[in-house]
């Protein structure tokens, strides 16, 4: 049973291997990650453009998409928890400080999640306020295509292919 499951790990790390799958694992590490799964998706990212520099903006592209609709996810989990909430306690949660301030920004906080260890949790509880889902995208988008292009550029300029 352990050979089969050392074979078969192996067999889906070699699947997924960057210079055989290039953008297709780029995007699914990317929308993996912005989900509350502890996973960085930047290593996938700078590892397939050292391995071909002329990838970095369709890279960055695929990376970016991956990782908003990762957070779109996380949004619908949070609206969908607060949705289940209300509905086993019948009222509403207590506001708490972290809260409100996310109601006082509204759609614009989405542009922190690309932060680490809160940005995730961010869009989750953004969802959770019910904030307006197409606003909380877009700035999510522009987080994350800005987080993206400064880490990998910086790595680049760091570790020249």
């Amino acid at each position: 049973m352990e050979k089969f499951l050392e074979s078969g790990i192996l067999a889906l790390l070699a699947a997924l291997a960057l210079p055989q799958v290039g953008l297709a694992a780029v995007f699914l590490v990317a929308l993996v990650s912005a989900t509350l799964l502890p996973l960085g998706s930047e290593p996938a990212v700078f590892l397939l453009v050292k391995s071909d520099p002329s990838m970095f903006w369709p890279a960055i592209a695929v990376a970016t998409l991956g990782n908003t609709l990762g957070g779109a996810i996380s949004w619908w989990m949070g609206y969908g928890a607060e949705a289940a909430y209300e509905h086993a306690r019948h009222k509403k949660p207590p506001n708490p400080r972290a809260l409100s301030w996310l109601s006082k920004f509204g759609a614009k906080a989405c542009l922190l999640s690309w932060l680490p260890l809160v940005g995730d949790p961010l869009c989750a509880v953004a969802g959770w306020l019910k904030l307006p889902f197409w606003p909380c995208v877009a700035y999510m988008a522009v987080g994350k295509f800005m987080r993206y292009v400064v880490m990998t550029a910086a790595l680049v300029w760091v570790f020249p292919p």
